[in-house]
Order: structure tokens, then C-alpha cells, then sequence
């Protein structure tokens, strides 16, 4: 799932993060996550087990958190199935 998400800033991903909790409380079907900012929006890179697992989490979690910190705007959001990947030694990089 690659995501592009106009207006939404530094604080108001890190209030996501604490609200919705999903680095504490991993999703179901989650495998990996990226976020970085450029251009005044979010750029969000997620792989998930299934489309399936990605859209639970959007539904039940996500966007009630987006609704709860006042996030009005919709993001773009591109869902694709996964050719290749690679994470050398699989660490944080922020």
C-alpha cells in the first residue's frame, strides 16, 4: 500500500501513533510500515498479509483515530500485491 496524504503534519502522525497504538499493538496481518514527509504531506509505505488485513485496520482503527484528532482531508491511497522486497538487516531507521 503506498499512500500519499496532503496537510497531515509531524504532530498529527505522532498523535496517530499514540492514539491507534499499532507500533504497541500490532494489527493483524501487518508486515512493515514506512512514513517519511515531503512536499507538505505524509508519504506511507505499508505491506500487509492482504488487502483484507489492510482494510480492517483502516476501518476499525485508523480512520476513527484520524476522525478523533480532527483530520478532515482524505488521503490517495494505491493498493497493489507485492513482486520483491528487501530490508537489509531489518532495523529502525529513524
Amino acid at each position: 500500500m503506498s499512500m500519499k496524504w496532503d496537510g497531515v503534519t509531524h504532530e498529527q502522525y505522532e498523535q496517530l501513533r499514540k492514539s491507534v497504538r499499532w507500533e504497541q499493538e500490532k494489527p493483524e496481518g501487518a508486515v512493515a510500515h514506512f512514513a517519511g514527509f515531503y512536499d507538505n504531506s505524509i508519504r506511507v509505505t505499508d505491506v500487509w498479509e492482504s488487502e483484507t488485513d489492510l482494510n480492517n485496520f483502516l476501518h476499525s482503527r485508523l480512520m476513527p483515530g484520524v476522525a478523533k484528532i480532527g483530520i478532515q482531508n482524505q488521503p490517495q491511497v494505491d493498493v497493489f500485491p507485492l513482486y520483491a522486497n528487501f530490508v537489509p538487516g531489518a532495523q529502525s531507521l529513524a
